[in-house]
């Protein structure tokens, strides 16, 4: 069909028109210019808008496209060629080996054998603990080259007694804050002291006769605390961060924060003379005057046992930081070792002759020094039990002391006197010497620093003792620039990593290792704990017969015919072993004397 034109159409089409024919040109036959490219010059843009231009363009292409794959070829030759250079120059591939000596100093207990008789998803339990372990040791030999800094000690020139050089001049030939280290406080109005450094070796707590205590942060000399109880101290002690501590009063045992805010009065603990806390375990052991050693758990406020010990006052009390065993002294020289699990002592040793004095262990667990009224300084083998060196003190060690690297401090009256290496060879004069005001009450080494704290009658005295402290802390462990928030969070893991009383024994590798008891063991082990034997015969009962043959007569006529049948067994058995070894010493004989040894009337008395 035809559509019919409407007006605006015709109109709009006429107006085109129009404007064509007044510019006198057209759109249709226009040329369109040919873009100019950046590769291309003026004059060659020029010839491309005439007939060869799009020739000259291809080749230009192909010409920039072979130049930059030569370029992509050159640079993949000059990175094989390094490649190869790198493997040719590199003649240790791999990680560089470590010392044995090195590794050794890491070591963690002996390595376990892991047996055929293991199951076998216990045995790849073991074995990865033990690659675990190995790996563990090899980075920390790794990285010893990384800790900054390394132990030194006091020397002195050609002829010159170190224990003569006096702390002033210590302290004028050392940089300011070292000096700084070395100073007294005049507290002699509520002394002696009895003093403790928390473990990461920031704070001080001392704690007077008289009642009076305080918590200073001692290396920038600024006071936390400070309180007077009203009554008599015998012992302080730091609990498991520098929030809270502990004081053993007259009557009973009390617990303040850093502020000297009173938290807890306990008044089970009472007549307490001295503390030592369990910081892996959150037990605070106590010994008292009545003779009962007692464990109170920090973390939930609560007695976990007490101990009657049966050997009279307990003055003297350390604890031995390798397996948390709790070591006394008593007055007939003995010297005894607790463990929370058993109501009797693990083990007993007679050291002296006389009352012990004073007690200590070091770091290793390994070495036990003690002190008695005999006037000797003894120095034990833990492994053995037995003794490695004995001194004699003209005046007796009232107090003593291990620091982290083995040296003893040792105080007779107001005299202080450091040794070195006590347990290797026999010393025969002190390393370090200084005499104080008063009589010594108490000693302690500050850790990770090269400093003795004495509380003396007079107060306080810092010394500095070179070689003392360890040089490098643990920072994942202890760290003593650690923050408020650091230390919140060692809190809670600490809280949640925490050993149970149960585990703490004298060997505490014996925790990783398979039992292996007997079926001998296992079998007495049962009959302590029913208190009768469930695998033993029953005795032979006769059957009761009619007629008068059950009288008492036959009745025990049958009873011994049964319990000989039990002696024939027994006598067999015994007969049957004489003649096996009479028969492989008849072997023996024969032996020797078809290899050749002379006979002689004198052989049979030779042994």
């Amino acid at each position: 069909m035809r559509r019919d034109v409407t007006f605006p159409d015709l109109f709009t089409t006429k107006m085109a028109a129009a404007e064509e024919t007044a510019f006198g040109r057209t759109h249709v036959e226009e040329k369109k210019k040919i873009p100019r490219r950046y590769w291309a010059t003026t004059a060659e843009q020029k010839d491309g808008e005439g007939k060869n231009g799009a020739l000259q363009k291809e080749d230009s292409t192909k010409k920039i496209r072979e130049a930059w794959w030569k370029k992509k070829l050159e640079k993949k030759k000059k990175k094989k060629a390094k490649k190869s250079v790198l493997e040719k120059k590199d003649p240790f591939p791999g990680q560089a080996p470590i010392p044995v000596e090195r590794v050794k100093k890491f070591v963690r207990g002996d390595v376990d054998k892991v047996t055929s008789g293991v199951q076998g998803k216990l045995k790849k339990i073991l074995k990865r603990s033990q690659a675990v372990s190995t790996l563990a040791q090899e980075q920390a030999a790794r990285h010893d080259l990384l800790l900054p800094e390394d132990a030194g000690f006091l020397e002195g020139d050609e002829d010159e007694d170190t224990c003569t050089i006096a702390q002033d001049d210590i302290a004028d030939a050392v940089d300011i804050t070292s000096g700084a280290k070395y100073f007294n406080l005049n507290l002699s109005q509520f002394g002696p002291y009895r003093l403790d450094y928390s473990r990461a070796g920031r704070h001080l707590l001392l704690g007077g006769r008289r009642g009076h205590v305080s918590c200073i942060e001692w290396q920038s000399k600024a006071l936390i605390s400070e309180i007077n109880v009203m009554e008599a101290v015998n012992d302080v002690k730091w609990l498991h961060n520098e929030a809270m501590f502990a004081v053993a009063q007259k009557k009973w045992l009390y617990v303040y924060d850093s502020k000297g805010v009173e938290l807890h009065c306990i008044r089970k603990f009472n007549d307490v003379l001295r503390m030592e806390f369990l910081p892996y375990h959150f037990l605070l052991a106590t010994a008292s005057s009545s003779g009962f050693l007692q464990y109170l758990d920090v973390s939930v406020g609560k007695e976990v046992t007490a101990i009657g010990t049966k050997m009279g006052r307990l003055g003297v009390m350390t604890q031995n930081p390798h397996n948390a065993v709790i070591h006394l002294g008593h007055p007939n020289g003995t010297v005894s070792l607790w463990s929370p699990n058993q109501k009797e002592a693990l083990v007993k040793m007679l050291c002296h002759r006389g009352a012990v004095r004073s007690l200590t262990v070091d770091k290793t667990g390994m070495y036990m020094v003690t002190s008695g009224l005999d006037r000797k300084l003894k120095v034990y083998d833990l492994r053995a039990f037995k003794p490695l060196q004995s001194y004699f003190l003209p005046a007796g060690a009232a107090c003593l002391s291990l620091s982290q690297r083995g040296l003893l401090c040792a105080s007779m009256g107001d005299v202080v006197q450091v040794y070195r290496d006590v347990w290797g060879t026999s010393v025969k004069k002190p390393y370090m010497a200084h005499r104080v005001r008063g009589a010594v009450a108490g000693l302690a080494f500050c850790p990770f620093e090269d400093v003795l704290g004495v509380g003396h009658a007079e107060g306080f005295t810092s010394m500095i003792v070179p070689g003392a402290g360890e040089a490098n802390f643990d920072g994942m462990a202890l760290n003593p620039y650690a923050s408020l928030r650091q230390r919140q969070e060692w809190e809670v893991k600490t809280l949640l990593e925490k050993v149970q009383p149960d585990l703490i024994g004298l060997d505490p590798s014996m925790l990783g290792t398979v039992d292996r008891a007997t079926w001998q063991q296992k079998h007495q082990e049962r009959v302590q704990a029913l208190g009768f034997d469930p695998l033993a015969h029953e005795k032979f009962k006769p059957r009761r017969r009619k007629k008068g043959r059950s009288s008492s007569g036959a009745v025990e006529k049958r009873k011994r015919k049964v319990a000989h049948e039990d002696q024939r067994d027994v006598i067999r058995h015994t007969v049957a072993a004489n003649l096996s070894k009479e028969q492989e010493r008849k072997k023996r004989s024969k032996a020797k004397l078809k290899a050749g040894v002379e006979r002689c009337a004198l052989k049979r008395f030779q042994k």
